[in-house]
């Protein structure tokens, strides 16, 4: 204090001089006559109108105030334009047993709120500067943000008392903050009348003590218990100690003692007990049973530190309430899935059907459906059937491998069906290595459980648009047709597996360039070892042609003669048997006797015939009746019953010199002769007689032919 005025004080190197030989080294210590006279003197100049101004409303007012282990001090003084500070009064009073108790920081902070109600005539209603060397206050009473959270009440109780004030709180290093720390210090005994900032501190301090009462009254111990148990316990009997002495010695971060050592600007004592903040410190005897009460309810780990936050404290409090809460049993048995580990893909394939992936979806309507997927192509598979069981499963997969091979691997969940010992030995036989999925978690057979979703989502869609077996057959045309984003290539499950694209409604909007008839090299490389493996020949029948025709309505195959009616393409044909018509191979058809033949083929042209016509009239012939040819087996080719013709009688003029000819043939000569004719004249609409484009052709004329005269309109 005196350092700090001495440049208010004249001579003061003078007063000292006794005083200062005593600080020299080696200087033995004699407290003499004139050492005291000059300490004398020096508190007359001090206690002088030299160091002290009259208050000035327009001078700037700082307030400043520190506190030691006894006592505070506190000064306001004025700034004067030449920057030098004066004091207008200057205050200080020891401290109570209750507040020797109080953390650093609780004592730096009383030391404020004393200094604050002691000049309050001074500074209310005006700006000032509030000085304090403890830097932490800075943020408790000087924050932006507002009041720390987790500050404790007592300190949180004096911001909101602050709150009245206009000040700018400041931070002065306490080498230099002599005039408040010399008044901490330098201080007569506390006195009986208490005055109002004593007043204030002690009303402050008893909703402190009911607040520990009340915080006691929640846990499961009472005060008298955490006092027994605290006396008893090594770490917390040095704590205290160092609580009420205010000084701290350097503590290794191995130390038992660290964690409170860390937070020794925020301990105190309360009714003896320790508190950080405004909790409770619990003694490590008393603390499962505390923690028993933070679990009482099953609450999860934050909301019991939530809890504990609010009432206790020790080092270990969230280690031990986590702790806690993974070893309970009813807890871990109720607790929620754990968060997912990180995807694990399978790996990739490299060709079709290396990998497939099964399961089961339904019971749709009381139908199960075998769900089968390549993971290479993504080719699926669809089979029906009511039961599910392990051979019904081994059958329908024996279907399957017998159409495309067995697979490398095979993907199962863990159905009865597939843990069976019947199907281990189907895999095990056909080198198939059987994998199974996690119990109850589908995820890991995602091939099959995502296909299983899209086909049900597929069918549900479909309703009313058929039958289940058309909207499942609609279904797989569609996705195997379809390309797949999650391919290797991004093409379709059939270019990737049938190693072409499939042929589907679409196509017949497009033009392909390939004609349909083009013969591959390989196809026909295939055709004439076939030749000549099977010494084939060519065959090829004419229409009306006497055939043998293989006959398979018998269990024993047999051969039915027959005839040939036409040529259906390069091998095929149809013929006539017995009156009905069939379409055979030319493999399926032997030739036999010409002669039948011949005549079964004048047969065939009487069916094309028209109906007879009515030729002119001649005197020189005599009439004659021609009946039409019989009645033949094909002649449904060109007439039809309703178009039968009644027999006509019609008479031909001859020329005698020409030789007559027996009626049979005149008439059969005449009619293949004025067929082209009485057509003409007819108007030849469609009907029996038309000629057809594929009218076999006469290959036999009658010897005496008779030519008619175009002018008269007769034969000759």
């Amino acid at each position: 204090m005196v350092q700090f005025y001495g440049s208010f004080v004249k001579d003061l190197h003078n007063y000292r001089a006794p005083l200062d030989a005593l600080t020299k080294k080696d200087a033995e210590f004699n407290w003499s006559k004139t050492c005291q006279k000059s300490f004398e003197k020096i508190k007359l100049v001090l206690q002088s109108d030299l160091l002290l101004t009259h208050y000035d409303p327009t001078l700037p007012i700082i307030v400043a105030a520190d506190a030691s282990n006894y006592g505070i001090g506190a000064v306001i003084t004025h700034r004067f334009p030449d920057g030098s500070e004066k004091a207008i009064y200057h205050a200080s009073r020891s401290l109570t047993t209750a507040q020797k108790g109080y953390s650093q920081i609780e004592k730096e902070a009383l030391g404020l709120i004393v200094a604050i109600e002691k000049f309050h005539k001074y500074i209310h209603g005006r700006k000032f500067a509030l000085r304090t060397d403890h830097k932490p206050l800075l943020a408790i009473f000087g924050s932006k943000k507002g009041i720390p959270v987790y500050s404790s009440n007592r300190l949180q109780r004096w911001a909101i008392l602050l709150l009245n004030y206009d000040f700018q709180i400041e931070y002065v290093n306490t080498n230099s903050f002599g005039q408040a720390d010399a008044l901490s210090r330098l201080i007569a005994e506390n006195i009986e009348n208490l005055e109002k900032e004593d007043r204030l501190v002690a009303s402050v301090e008893a909703d402190i003590i009911a607040e520990y009462n009340g915080v006691i009254s929640n846990l499961p111990v009472t005060a008298k218990d955490i006092s027994k148990a605290a006396s008893k316990d090594s770490d917390l009997v040095k704590v205290k100690q160092f609580v009420k002495n205010g000084s701290w010695y350097k503590i290794e971060k191995t130390s038992s003692l660290y964690p409170y050592y860390i937070r020794r600007e925020s301990l105190s004592i309360t009714q003896e007990a320790l508190t950080f903040g405004h909790r409770i410190i619990i003694p490590k005897a008393l603390r499962s049973r505390v923690l028993k009460t933070l679990h009482q309810a099953h609450q999860g780990m934050e909301r019991m530190k939530k809890i504990a936050r609010s009432y206790v404290f020790w080092p270990s409090i969230d280690k031990d309430i986590e702790t806690l809460a993974r070893n309970c049993n009813d807890c871990q048995a109720a607790a929620k899935n754990p968060i997912k580990t990180t995807l694990e893909p399978w790996p990739k394939t490299t060709s079709a059907f290396e990998r497939v992936h099964i399961d089961y979806a339904g019971p749709i309507n009381s139908i199960y459906y075998l769900v089968i997927v390549d993971s290479f192509s993504k080719w699926p598979e669809i089979l029906q059937t009511k039961v599910i069981s392990s051979a019904a499963t081994i059958q329908m997969l024996t279907h399957i491998f017998a159409r495309y091979g067995n697979p490398t691997t095979l993907v199962s969940d863990n159905g009865t069906q597939f843990t069976s010992d019947e199907f281990a030995k189907f895999c095990r036989i056909r080198g198939i290595k059987h994998l199974r999925s996690p119990p109850f978690h589908p995820q890991s057979n995602g091939q099959a459980e995502r296909f299983v979703d899209t086909f049900k989502r597929a069918l549900q869609k479909s309703k009313g648009e058929g039958t289940t077996q058309e909207a499942l057959q609609t279904f797989l045309m569609s996705y195997r047709s379809t390309p797949c984003s999650s391919s290797h290539n991004q093409l379709s499950p059939a270019e990737n597996f049938l190693g072409r694209k499939m042929r589907t409604i679409m196509d017949l909007l497009t033009t392909t360039s390939k004609s349909y008839e083009e013969e591959s090299e390989a196809s026909s490389n295939m055709r004439d070892q076939f030749n000549r493996h099977h010494g084939a020949k060519y065959k090829q029948f004419s229409p009306g042609e006497a055939v043998y025709i293989k006959d398979h309505r018998s269990t024993k195959t047999t051969w039915t003669p027959g005839f040939v009616i036409k040529k259906l393409g390069k091998v095929k044909y149809s013929v006539d048997c017995d009156g009905k018509k069939w379409d055979r191979h030319a493999n399926q058809l032997r030739r036999r006797d010409q002669q039948q033949g011949q005549q079964y083929q004048q047969h065939l042209l009487d069916a094309f015939d028209l109906p007879n016509p009515i030729l002119p009239v001649n005197d020189s012939i005599r009439s004659s009746v021609f009946i039409p040819a019989p009645t033949s087996p094909v002649q449904q080719l060109g007439t039809s019953s309703s178009q039968t013709t009644t027999p006509r009688t019609t008479t031909t003029t001859v020329n005698p010199a020409s030789t007559a000819t027996s009626g049979m043939a005149a008439s059969s000569s005449t009619r293949g002769s004025v067929r082209g004719s009485s057509t003409s004249n007819r108007g030849g609409t469609s009907g029996v007689g038309q000629q057809r484009s594929d009218r076999p052709t006469r290959t036999r004329m009658p010897t005496n032919r008779l030519n008619m005269d175009p002018t008269k309109k007769t034969y000759h």
